[in-house]
């Protein structure tokens, strides 16, 4: 079973994910920081983790970096979050180590397809 972490301090959006990815085959834990993901993944790595592009406590490009540094059998898959099309951020989050973007707002066939182009890049 794959484990998908929301990194967002917006309650709304992770609830959201959780209840359109949230089923038999993948898990979504949450975290509403920076710092509460960077644990959590020092703890137990998912397989998938969405970053918002602007968390108030840590930059998202430096998440990225630090999730990377990390030692772990896993080596997730990475997205970052953007409330509009920024070439430039998410240019900065793919050298980071990100696989690539989700625009949010999102709905559930815009998610669900984003995830399959994951699993077929994995």
């Amino acid at each position: 079973m794959k484990r998908c972490m929301f990194v967002d301090d917006s309650s709304v959006i992770r609830k959201v994910a959780k209840r359109i990815l949230g089923g038999s085959d993948m898990v979504v834990i949450e975290a509403a920081s920076g710092l509460d993901a960077l644990e959590m993944c020092a703890a137990d790595m998912p397989d998938i983790i969405v970053v918002d592009g602007a968390l108030p406590d840590v930059a998202a490009v430096d998440l990225i970096r630090r999730v990377r540094a990390m030692e772990s059998p896993v080596r997730p898959q990475i997205l970052i979050s953007l409330v509009e099309l920024d070439i430039a951020s998410i240019m900065r989050a793919k050298r980071a180590g990100a696989q690539g973007y989700l625009l949010k707002p999102f709905n559930r066939p815009q998610l669900l397809e984003r995830f399959r182009a994951l699993k077929i890049a994995a």
